[in-house]
């Protein structure tokens, strides 16, 4: 199986459950030691944690990530802190803290972004 869940359908209601997604790395947040990996499919985004004290190994493999890389992790579904909640995003009460992670297609950087908040950057010639 590929995925149990896609990644815009958990909730709160999934804490503690051990999920598979798979989607494109949308955005990727170094912080010294964690890792935040923004996961995209079509159905949406999940915030993905990667943490040393959970897996120093699938920490180790997503420092490699760059944006549009194709990945499948496991992990637990978690509640986010009242003050880091995502209001703009269906699944921005939780987060996947990671235990494993499989890349499955590496992709070269896009000279531009293919997000949509930024999809206006780009000029006519280039795309």
């Amino acid at each position: 199986m590929l995925r149990t869940h896609t990644c815009g359908q958990l909730t709160k209601k999934n804490a503690g459950q051990t999920v598979e997604l798979a989607g494109w790395v949308h955005s990727r947040r170094d912080h010294g030691g964690l890792i935040f990996i923004d996961l995209r499919d079509h159905y949406g985004l999940t915030q993905l944690t990667f943490d040393p004290k959970i897996s120093a190994e699938a920490l180790a493999e997503a420092d490699k990530l760059r944006n549009e890389w194709v990945i499948k992790i496991k992990g637990k579904v978690a509640p986010r802190p009242d003050d880091m909640i995502n209001k703009k995003l269906p699944t921005g009460e939780v987060e996947i803290e990671c235990e494993s992670i499989e890349i499955l297609s590496k992709s070269k950087t896009p000279p531009f972004e293919l997000n949509e908040e930024n999809s206006d950057e780009a000029n006519e010639p280039l795309r």
